[in-house]
């Protein structure tokens, strides 16, 4: 779902008053799918162990994420986004997590 993301930095609502990851092990022991600006607030909103924003099982199935990408899908519902897009864009940028996961799904169902 959010493989095509790799490396981008994106604006996102955040709704936290109690989502946070507390994480026993290093972070090597987990599949981090997304992580927040940096460790600190406010890039770090909620205090996640090593700035996670997102996990995901090994088998890519599930997918537990703390931004809230579905409030983000429009560029109208951001607080901020950025002029010389806002005209061009009829969704932003995360609407593409669905597609890809609905893609995923297609995928899988041709395989059974």
């Amino acid at each position: 779902m959010l493989s095509s993301y790799a490396g981008a930095q994106l604006g996102v609502w955040l709704a936290h008053g109690e989502g946070m990851f507390k994480l026993k092990n290093t972070s090597l022991n987990y599949k981090i799918a997304a992580t927040f600006t940096y460790p600190e607030y406010p890039g770090n909103p909620n205090d996640s162990d090593f700035a996670v924003a997102a996990l995901h099982s090994t088998d890519g199935r599930h997918l537990a994420i703390m931004p809230h990408i579905e409030r983000s899908l429009f560029a109208w519902n951001w607080p901020y986004y950025p002029t010389d897009r806002k005209q061009k864009d009829e969704v932003s940028p995360w609407f593409e997590a669905f597609v890809n996961a609905r893609k995923w799904v297609e995928k899988v169902a041709s395989q059974n």
